[in-house]
């Protein structure tokens, strides 16, 4: 589908523009201004900025087929010329939404928004002490968001206050996220730092010698600064690929390096794929106190898995899900994916009755997205996938599901080019809920990452304002440089929390 966009000068409004007109076309393709025979639409915008913004927007189709809609708000006294053009940003993208909604019939649910976490607008408000029903509004004014969703995002938000009663008072902490980026093959739609991890063994043996490195000068300077740990999450990559041995002693080293591990709040290690779990990595969680995991069946149809390049079994997932129950795991987690390629329908409501029978602390429900450098979006001809109306059905059989066997939502996130632009929501058994979920997502503290490909979130205690830092992606880079990201991180730190130089 082709778009040309006139009236619009400033190219500023190209990202925009191109991420809304993505959610209603395959293949969108947005022209500024640039005349093209070609072309499939045309929406010709008029912007006034003064006391208001004024948008009006009129498209016409070859067949003559013509819509309009205007939007009109007061302008907000600003302080930048960048916080001057996201209103005018926000009055575009409100224009040009309704009428592509109008044109094609469909209905965003998630209106203009195409950031990650939309719960973070109703955490403003609800710091703020906004009344809800106030809240509630300038969400479906401002960013048309329907009904349904503010509702999702309400008792999203409820239920983190819930499990977090101090959420907002978190900053002087933080929570560390370790990253290992081994799996034992990469499946076809993820872009996660994840390489196989056989014929690796060097490459391993280097990898840890760096972590560990990076756990105790980390660990130190939290120490010496009085720096409280929220919770510590150990992902990938799958970090039970390594083994046994090596697992007890990078908990170790936990121990040894971190600030009052008893007191962590939470400590959870991502066991996604069942074919890493063994009985001897099971006992050395438990010997460390570790019981919170995620076992990842993604879908309990056999050639779903094979189509994806997920080498276990279903029965494989089911057995490794009881043995990690009956060796004490009392906090186990389980993702399903809707829309993986075949699936439709009849597929996810046997993952759903195969989930029944295991039941569960958590389950989480992610929508296919195809992520730009993942193997299945480099080959899309190759992957079939449902279409957006029976990936909205399946969504409604997840949010029925988790309703019915008292499952309640704790939080969510969005990608973008995710199947009928939906989300990914978390749900779990009352009290069970991950508090590093939440932590992540709400971004109210800053979130060290230690590892291959770990990123850091540094966020300002008083401005809240964010910082991102990334490890390198690739082993071999990171074995390279661990040491001059580490003193990097350790800079950061102490700027941020306004401490003078050491280096533990």
């Amino acid at each position: 589908m082709k778009l040309l966009i006139t009236g619009l000068h400033d190219e500023r409004f190209y990202r925009t523009l191109q991420l809304i007109g993505d959610l209603f076309f395959e293949e969108c393709v947005i022209n500024l201004e640039k005349a093209d025979d070609e072309r499939d639409l045309t929406l010709a915008f008029h912007l006034e900025a003064g006391d208001q913004v004024k948008v009006q927007v009129n498209l016409f189709d070859h067949e003559g087929n013509e819509k309009s809609t205007s939007y009109v708000k007061a302008m907000q006294p600003v302080e930048t010329e960048k916080e001057r053009f996201n209103q005018l940003k926000y009055a575009v993208s409100h224009a040009y939404l309704t009428v592509l909604q109008e044109w094609t019939g469909m209905v965003q649910k998630w209106g203009i928004l195409t950031g990650i976490r939309p719960t973070k607008l109703l955490h403003r408000h609800m710091k703020a002490k906004t009344a809800k029903e106030e809240a509630h509004k300038q969400l479906k004014d401002d960013y048309l968001i329907t009904d349904e969703k503010i509702e999702l995002m309400q008792r999203i938000v409820d239920r983190q206050l819930a499990v977090v009663p101090d959420l907002y008072e978190l900053r002087d902490e933080v929570s560390i996220y370790i990253g290992i980026p081994f799996c034992p093959t990469k499946c076809a739609y993820c872009t996660f730092p994840a390489y196989a991890i056989n014929g690796r063994q060097g490459s391993v043996d280097s990898f840890l010698g760096g972590l560990h490195y990076e756990m105790r000068k980390i660990g130190g300077w939290l120490k010496e600064n009085n720096v409280k740990i929220t919770t510590v999450y150990y992902g990938g990559g799958t970090p039970t690929s390594i083994t046994a041995e090596e697992m007890d002693m990078l908990y170790e080293e936990m121990y040894a390096s971190f600030p009052d591990v008893e007191q962590i709040r939470e400590v959870t290690v991502e066991a996604g794929r069942p074919d890493t779990i063994t009985e001897e990595k099971l006992e050395v969680l438990k010997k460390w106190n570790i019981d919170r995991i995620s076992i990842n069946p993604q879908s309990y149809t056999q050639e779903t898995l094979k189509a994806i390049g997920r080498h276990h079994t279903v029965e494989e997932t089911i057995d490794k899900y009881h043995l990690a129950r009956n060796m004490g795991m009392n906090n186990i987690n389980m993702d399903l994916i809707i829309g993986l390629p075949g699936e439709g329908v009849k597929e996810f409501a046997h993952s759903l009755s195969e989930s029944k029978k295991l039941m569960p602390e958590s389950l989480t429900v992610h929508t296919l997205s195809f992520k730009r450098a993942s193997e299945m979006t480099r080959n899309k001809s190759r992957y079939k996938v449902a279409e957006r109306s029976e990936v909205e059905e399946m969504m409604s059989m997840a949010e029925e599901w988790t309703k019915e066997h008292q499952y309640d939502p704790y939080y969510l996130y969005r990608q973008k080019n995710i199947l009928g632009n939906l989300e990914n929501v978390g749900y779990a058994l009352p009290n069970q809920e991950s508090i590093y979920n939440i932590m992540i997502m709400e971004e109210q503290q800053t979130i060290i990452g230690i590892g291959c490909g770990a990123a850091s979130k540094f966020i300002h205690p008083e401005t809240g304002k964010i910082n991102h830092f990334a490890n390198p992606k690739d082993p071999k880079t990171y074995n390279e440089s661990f040491e001059a990201y580490t003193e990097k991180k350790l800079k950061i730190l102490n700027e941020l929390f306004d401490k003078k130089e050491s280096h533990a």
